[in-house]
C-alpha cells in the first residue's frame, strides 16, 4: 500500500484502524507525552520513541536508538488492540521524522498495513480535524505475530566491509539523511564526533517535503532520487543518519516513489563514530 496517507483518507477509511502518536524531541524525552496529553487525534495511542520505538541503548548496542526486540514491538502493538488486519497510521509534528521510524518498524516485523499521515498534526488540523485529550483505551485485545520482514537492514559488520572495499558503489550506495552541515562535519549537536561514514552521499530528509511540510509527489521524489543515485538499483541503497531515525524518512520516500527494497543501517553515525572507525569530513553537497 501507499506508505503515505492523507487526513481525508484516514477519515474515510472503513476498516480497523489505530492512530499512533509518536511526537518526540531529541532534546526533551518528555515533550512527546506532554504534547499528547494536551491534545491528539481522536482515538490515537501514544508510543515513545525512546522506550517503545527503540531498544536497550547501553554502550555498544547499536547507537543512540537501537532497534527494539521485534517480539516486544509486536506485543506492544497487540496491547493497543492491533491485529494483522489493522491499518496503523503514525503521525508526529516534524514532517514525519518519527512517524517514518514507526512505519519502518511495523514493516520490519512483517506488518503490511501501515502508513504515515501526510502533514502530521498540522495536516490534520489544516483539514479541519479535531483534537482530543482523553487517554487511549484498546477496544478489544489484539494479536500480532511476527511475519517475514519487509525491510532489509545492514549491520555494523556489513558497513565495515563496505568501507574496507573502498565504498564500492557497485556493491551498495550509502545515503546519509542528516542535514548537510552535520554530514560535512561542520557541526555536531548530538554525537561526540563530527563527520560521516566514508563513501556515504547526502540527501537531507527534509528534501522529501514541499514548502507546506507535505511529502512531494511520487513523480518528484522519483526524479530526485534517480538523479542522485544514477544507475544504482534501489535495492543497493542503504540508508543511514544519526541514529536510525531520519534514515527511515528517506527510505519511506523512496518506497512512495516506487523505488522499493532499500535497506536501513539502524546504528548509523552514532554507532559508527563510537568506535575506532575511519570518518570523512567535507564531501559534496547534493
Amino acid at each position: 500500500m501507499n506508505p503515505i496517507i492523507t487526513s481525508q483518507e484516514v477519515v474515510a477509511y472503513e476498516g480497523p484502524l489505530i492512530l499512533i502518536d509518536v511526537r518526540h524531541s531529541l532534546n526533551d524525552p518528555t515533550a512527546g507525552i506532554m504534547a499528547y496529553a494536551q491534545g491528539h487525534l481522536p482515538g490515537a495511542a501514544f508510543l515513545s520513541v525512546d522506550e517503545e520505538l527503540s531498544g536497550d541503548s547501553s554502550p555498544g548496542n547499536g547507537g543512540r536508538h537501537p532497534l527494539p526486540k521485534p517480539e516486544d514491538f509486536a506485543q506492544r502493538l497487540a496491547e493497543l488492540g492491533a491485529t494483522e488486519e489493522t491499518l496503523l497510521v503514525a503521525y508526529d509534528d516534524q514532517g514525519g521524522l518519527f512517524a517514518a521510524r514507526f512505519w519502518w518498524l511495523a514493516r520490519w516485523i512483517g506488518h503490511l498495513k501501515v502508513a504515515v499521515l501526510d502533514g502530521g498534526l498540522k495536516g490534520w488540523l489544516d483539514s479541519g480535524g479535531p483534537l482530543k485529550t482523553n487517554e487511549f483505551k484498546a477496544t478489544k485485545p489484539g494479536k500480532m505475530s511476527l511475519r517475514p520482514s519487509l525491510c532489509p537492514r545492514w549491520n555494523l559488520e556489513m558497513i565495515e566491509a563496505w568501507v574496507a572495499a573502498s565504498s564500492n558503489p557497485e556493491f551498495a550506495v550509502l545515503l546519509d539523511a542528516r542535514a548537510a552541515d552535520r554530514y560535512r562535519g561542520e557541526v555536531e549537536p548530538i554525537d561526540p564526533v563530527a563527520g560521516h561514514i566514508p563513501g556515504a552521499i547526502n540527501r537531507p530528509y527534509m528534501s522529501n517535503l514541499n514548502e507546506k511540510g507535505r511529502f512531494k509527489s511520487a513523480s518528484e521524489l522519483q526524479a530526485e532520487f534517480m538523479a542522485l543515485l544514477g544507475d544504482a538499483d534501489p535495492t543497493s541503497v542503504v540508508h543511514t543518519c544519526g541514529s536510525g531515525i531520519s534514515a527511515c524518512h528517506n527510505l519511506l520516500a523512496m518506497e512512495a516513489a516506487g523505488l522499493a527494497g532499500s535497506a536501513l543501517y539502524a546504528g548509523s553515525w552514532s554507532e559508527w563514530c563510537g568506535r575506532a572507525a575511519p570518518i570523512a569530513l567535507g564531501g559534496k553537497l547534493i
